[in-house]
């Protein structure tokens, strides 16, 4: 099993991140407060509560470089938080939305930061030293309905995005005075902020967990129609290839390599997929070594349920005499929204990630000894 460590924290966790050197981790529990955790003396004890949003936090990711928190709220405002000796202190992002924030990540430099909102568009947020805040520059009139995931391209200027509208999209954010401009022949910074370079209608469902791949070449995401779409040369040519699943949708996904992507989502157990030589996706196996048949599976959760109808109707019966949902048998017991990659230095193949679900567990996955998995 591929599982390294399970770590329940709590009834159900909305997202999480990691300190630069994995020592500590901050998640929500489901609720406008981000719990920040460290494992001292073998077992975990929680550090710290940020408790400035007023309601659900949506969004969080920690810098490696910078080591500083940035975290997103459905009260539509952004805090990034710096420590400062044992406190963490906040600095409030306004956004300018009028509806709630829903994803955000760190740019590859760390000098802008991205939000995913309910209000059809993106923020680009970047600190001016000169007045000492956080400004938000917002791509507008471009997403026709919500924007459920942000990923940053290598070069620090491209951002791709996926909406409920069931499309991917890829801008530019070339700010004048964060961004400089290259002498490479790259033609990243020819395009103009906000300018759409890419808008990719493969899906006729709502659209998930975009992601680029190490070096950029490759762009994948998710549909909420059980598909898992690649493509090559978004800049140029783009080149699509379309996967089709037979089990539950997926909610995000991870390059662990250029050849290799880790899928999370609804089925409760990390799926493996890969590129041949020639570059043909294909799924290969669940990474979690339970799985049990279709049949069977159906047929136990059919049984549990109405165990439970028969047992919660009878008004004489006390509740605690119903039988236990048992577990299903792998390390996350329900749906898996967050999966974060645990990098080594300057490494670029991911051989340890995190997930976490609505389960309230944070699990750890350890490849290295499983790197031949699609073998």
């Amino acid at each position: 099993m591929a599982a390294a460590a399970i770590h329940q924290f709590a009834e159900c966790i909305t997202c999480h991140a990691w300190s630069p050197d994995h020592s500590m981790v901050a998640f929500c529990p489901n609720n406008n407060e981000v719990h920040i955790y460290k494992f001292i003396t073998d077992k975990w004890e929680k550090l710290h509560v940020l408790s400035k949003h007023d309601q659900i936090v949506s969004g969080i990711d920690w810098g490696r470089s910078s080591n500083k928190i940035v975290t997103v709220s459905h009260d539509r405002n952004s805090y990034v938080w710096t420590q400062e000796g044992h406190d963490w202190v906040p600095t409030l992002v306004i956004l300018k939305l009028n509806r709630a924030a829903l994803c955000v990540q760190w740019s590859p430099k760390e000098n802008k930061f991205a939000v995913g909102s309910g209000a059809k568009s993106v923020c680009i947020c970047y600190y001016e030293q000169d007045n000492n805040w956080w400004i938000s520059k917002v791509v507008r009139k471009k997403h026709g309905s919500s924007v459920t995931s942000v990923a940053w391209h290598p070069n620090n200027i491209f951002l791709a995005t996926t909406s409920t509208d069931g499309k991917c999209r890829v801008f530019s954010t070339f700010i004048k005075g964060v961004d400089t401009r290259g002498s490479q022949a790259s033609t990243s910074t020819d395009w103009k902020f906000g300018e759409q370079i890419a808008q990719l209608d493969l899906s006729s469902m709502w659209a998930f967990g975009v992601r680029w791949s190490p070096s950029g070449k490759t762009l994948a995401y998710a549909g909420h129609n059980s598909m898992v779409y690649f493509i090559d040369d978004v800049e140029t040519s783009p080149a699509s290839q379309n996967l089709a699943l037979r089990d539950l949708p997926l909610r995000d996904i991870l390059f662990l390599s250029e050849r290799m992507v880790i899928g999370v989502g609804f089925d409760c157990n990390p799926m493996i997929f890969s590129a041949d030589e020639t570059g043909l996706w294909s799924f290969i196996r669940y990474l979690d070594e339970r799985k049990v048949t279709t049949s069977t599976s159906r047929a136990s959760q059919l049984s549990e349920a109405l165990g439970k109808l028969y047992g919660q109707s009878k008004q004489a019966t006390s509740s605690d005499s119903v039988e236990p949902s048992k577990p299903r048998g792998g390390a996350h017991e329900n749906c898996i929204t967050c999966i974060v990659p645990l990098r080594k230095g300057n490494d670029t193949v991911v051989k340890r990630f995190s997930t976490s679900g609505l389960d309230g567990k944070i699990v750890v996955w350890d490849l290295e000894n499983h790197m031949d998995i699609t073998k």
